[in-house]
């Protein structure tokens, strides 16, 4: 077979949606164990301890035991492949002539009063990891009062199984195009957008930035967008001089007055932002730009060779973001699959393009963009007791999550009165506590904020109202042509998504034909659009034990050694 980049075009041309199902060749699955089983992790100092360091081993080396011991990417495979909808489509970039192909996920809600809306997940996380949102927001269980969506779930370009973009492209404008060229191409003209986690939080402060481009240009078909914790400023006398004498007089008396509410005061003060005279924290003091990440192809080479070095820089990643979150080891090793499959190179420079190269958003038209706002107000600072069973418990909960401290974890906090500056709004959500890793740890709030701005926007405006038929065909009438032999043969029907969607099953996995993307002589993804594509990992919930076995067709590998002082009996 040709290598991916030789790939034919499909008959239907390159713009034509086609099923996606998910295969990884053998050979790699066989090279990332021997790179596991020789991993040579770095010593540790023995007490006292740094407190500028973070000491991953007695965390890293019980996780590399159970990717080489009980996980099996198989089952993780089979199980995305049966229960998601995925699609992949290509897209012509004006200043190439590259095709970029988008992966994404499309559930069609069975609800007639259904309205379109594009997901954007966290950066950078691959779509595959959010199967669980759909049953939340396509068939919710009280749909008579509960707004469903058809749901619409992209994975970035260069994030999992999405083609980069080429070289020196302004990545923002033309990740919007994409996006927005999409939803027309599913038959949607009228759409929503939101985001799925902290835009404030987020590299670059990518998510956000892709959800106001959306409103902000494309505002006769994004109708209405909901932002996470956005990262606004307050307003400025010579760019709203209203706002500013609004916000001047509220913040000057710290009163609740002129739309701004006591909590706003307080929230400001637990993250550090007080006076309207003191210089505003930067977005790189914030979740994942404290990584640093500017210059991307040093650190890409050393993590495309090594898996364990993906591991620690996942595990990094999850601790910035979401400190009081627990993942089971299947779940971590999901997320480093994600990116080790398909390399982690392409959404790093993605990331490293964006903050070298920041975009201006030149607003279009006259009238602004009706958006919805869902921003945290922190967590209560603490009384002082020790005694407290429920403080103790939280504590040791997160000792291990905070060994940095939580200043990692900083909200940078919103008032939503400042968006008055440049938006219509439409919708306000102040949240208790932290943003933290949204999407898992309380995924009901995205849904509440978009909800929320469907409310008002359909007093207005019945545009969403009219949804077409799909420009995808239910899977039951998609045809995916197989790998070993031209014959097209039915994909088969999708179960509802369930809570427990990716929890890996109980039965045995049939064998696999090895798809053809070749990287090298050495390792080779698959990736063939016949099969449908590049290989990602998925996210179990709750797997158990019995479910984390390997499969018995699958080479046995040696336990690679653990120190003495650091070795811990892992179990799912």
């Amino acid at each position: 077979m040709a290598a991916e980049g030789e790939e034919a075009v499909p008959a239907g041309g390159p713009d034509e949606i086609r099923p996606y199902k998910i295969h990884v060749s053998s050979k790699y699955l066989d090279l990332t164990k021997q790179k596991l089983e020789v991993t040579r992790l770095p010593h540790e100092l023995s007490e006292p301890k740094s407190k500028d360091w973070w000491e991953p081993k007695p965390r890293v080396e019980p996780l590399i035991d159970f990717w080489l011991e009980q996980y099996s990417w198989r089952t993780q495979q089979d199980q995305l492949n049966a229960e998601l909808p995925q699609y992949r489509t290509g897209f012509s970039i004006p200043s190439s002539e590259s095709i970029v192909r988008i992966h994404f996920i499309h559930a069609r809600s069975s609800h007639s009063n259904a309205i379109p809306l594009l997901l954007i997940p966290p950066f950078p996380f691959s779509n595959l990891s959010f199967g669980h949102l759909i049953k939340l927001f396509a068939e919710p269980e009280d749909a008579a009062n509960t707004q469903p969506f058809h749901l619409i779930i992209p994975s970035l370009p260069g994030v999992g199984f999405s083609d980069a973009l080429p070289n020196n492209t302004p990545v923002i404008s033309s990740t919007a195009d994409i996006l927005n060229s999409l939803m027309g191409r599913l038959s949607y003209p009228c759409y929503l957008v939101t985001n799925a986690g902290s835009g404030a939080a987020s590299p670059a402060e990518i998510d956000f930035k892709l959800a106001n481009y959306l409103a902000t240009n494309y505002s006769s078909s994004c109708l209405g967008a909901h932002f996470i914790s956005p990262p606004l400023a307050q307003p400025k006398l010579r760019e709203a001089p209203v706002e500013w004498v609004k916000w001047s007089i509220a913040s000057l008396f710290h009163a609740p007055i002129l739309g701004y509410l006591k909590d706003d005061f307080s929230a400001l003060e637990r993250s550090g932002y007080v006076r309207p005279s003191k210089k505003a924290p930067t977005p790189a003091q914030f979740g994942l730009n404290q990584l640093g990440l500017r210059e991307p192809n040093s650190l890409a080479y050393a993590l495309c060779d090594s898996p364990t070095g993906l591991l620690v820089f996942v595990l990094k990643s999850l601790r910035l973001l979401g400190p009081k979150q627990e993942f089971t080891p299947t779940e971590v090793i999901n997320f480093t699959q994600l990116a080790w499959l398909p390399g982690p190179e392409s959404a790093m420079r993605f990331w490293a393009h964006c903050v070298r190269h920041p975009e201006e958003v030149e607003k279009k038209g006259s009238s602004r963009p009706r958006i919805g706002l869902t921003v945290f107000l922190g967590d209560e600072p603490s009384t002082g007791s020790g005694t407290v069973p429920e403080a103790e418990a939280e504590a040791e909960a997160g000792a291990e999550a905070n060994d940095l401290g939580q200043e990692e974890a900083k909200d940078r906090y919103t008032c939503p009165s400042w968006a008055n500056v440049r938006y219509n709004v439409v919708y306000t959500n102040r949240v208790t506590g932290k943003s933290g890793l949204l999407a898992w740890e309380r995924p009901d709030v995205v849904a509440a904020g978009i909800r929320g701005v469907v409310t008002s926007i359909l007093k207005w405006d019945s545009r969403l109202r009219s949804t077409p038929e799909p420009a995808t065909a239910p899977l039951e009438q998609v045809v995916v042509q197989s790998e070993s032999a031209a014959s097209e043969q039915p994909a088969p029907t999708p179960a509802e998504p369930a809570p427990a969607l990716l929890v890996p099953p109980s039965t045995d996995e049939p064998g696999h034909p090895h798809p053809h993307r070749e990287v090298s002589d050495e390792t080779a993804v698959g990736s063939n659009e016949n099969v449908a594509g590049k290989s990602p990992s998925p996210l179990p919930k709750t797997p158990s034990p019995a479910h984390l076995a390997p499969p018995t067709d699958e080479r046995a590998h040696p336990r690679r050694e653990a120190s003495d002082d650091t070795a811990v009996e892992t179990a799912a």
